[in-house]
């Protein structure tokens, strides 16, 4: 399974998650996330992968499911590629502007600025790479299901 699509972004910020895993947070305010100790406590948790752009704009993300078991060692990826830990309780995943993200009564839709879609529940391992302003991540399942971040995830 894969997929590319276009996104603009007012917030510099990328998010990867499962509805499901961040229903706590649908009363909570719109920009709850930009608070960063609340942001890395949801990331560290795995439910949600917030990955910072550094400017707002207009991104291609190219995104892709490999079906094969993570390794023992998930930071065998390349020099310039970052690995993170997501948990996928609902299999109803969302990928697209942080824009969107769970929160204020809303949650993502049809209409948001990016991708709603299906994965087989369970962890997966994140393998993220940018070049300028196009962005891949990567998705094979793993044991793994959170992250042991001391800084925000920076791309």
């Amino acid at each position: 399974m894969r997929g590319t699509f276009q996104m603009v972004t007012d917030t510099a910020t990328l998010c990867l998650y499962d509805l499901a895993a961040l229903k706590h947070r649908l009363e909570d305010t719109s920009d709850w996330w930009s608070i960063p100790v609340d942001e890395l406590a949801e990331v560290n948790a795995g439910h949600c992968l917030f990955l910072n752009l550094g400017a707002d704009g207009v991104y291609e993300v190219e995104w892709s499911l490999e079906d094969v078991e993570e390794d023992s060692d998930p930071d065998h990826a390349a020099e310039r590629e970052k690995v993170y830990h997501l948990q996928v309780p609902s299999g109803h995943v969302y990928l697209g502007a942080a824009d969107d993200v769970t929160g204020g009564e809303l949650e993502p839709d049809e209409t948001c600025e990016g991708v709603l879609f299906q994965l087989k529940p369970g962890n997966y391992a994140c393998i993220i790479s940018r070049e300028a302003s196009r962005i891949t991540i990567v998705m094979t399942p793993s044991n793994q299901g959170n992250n042991m971040l001391d800084d925000l995830i920076r791309i």
